[in-house]
């Protein structure tokens, strides 16, 4: 059987990240604590590893090398709600196998892991920049607790902008 790690702290998610991937038949294991990665890791030495990239105090991307370091032969592949070409980089560099925005289908996700590698299809699974300013708001906009002014500050936009982006849902691409 296929070892599956999914390491992420949004508890809700992994859950159902990891029934959607037993039924493809990947053991998994999940780490919502991001104190227990590497133990975790190390006694259950998984074949695939599904790291987020924002973790409850840590970005994703310190757990790379240490994790590889574990496993050297497992297949790591990143997912961020927050997509850009720096970190994609950054991920690979520091041994990531893929790199997939949130939210990703779950053939997108398979494919990462078992098959050719999701960046060659960008074209595929690219957000619009409509698509992907409209998610970096909401998790700007969930961290401030719906706070819109402080959102706002921090985006450094005005109030009144950011409210007209709010009422306007861009399409899911």
């Amino acid at each position: 059987m296929k070892k599956l790690l999914i390491i992420e702290d949004d508890i809700a998610f992994s859950n159902t990240l990891s029934r959607r991937m037993d039924k493809y038949g990947f053991d998994c294991k999940v780490v919502n604590d991001e104190h227990d990665i590497l133990m975790v890791c190390s006694s259950f030495l998984p074949q695939y590893i599904l790291l987020d990239m924002k973790l409850t105090t840590q970005s994703g991307l310190h757990f790379i090398e240490p994790l590889k370091a574990v496993c050297p032969d497992s297949k790591l592949v990143l997912l961020t709600g927050f997509a850009s070409i720096a970190t994609a980089v950054e991920a690979v560099k520091l041994g990531a196998d893929d790199y997939l925005t949130k939210p990703a289908d779950t053939q997108v996700i398979l494919q990462a892991l078992i098959g050719k590698s999701a960046v060659t299809q960008l074209p595929d699974t690219v957000m619009s920049p409509e698509r992907l300013e409209w998610e970096h708001i909401q998790q700007v906009l969930k961290h401030n607790e719906g706070n819109v002014s402080q959102t706002a500050r921090q985006l450094n936009m005005h109030r009144r902008t950011l409210q007209r982006k709010l009422q306007k849902k861009p399409a899911h691409r």
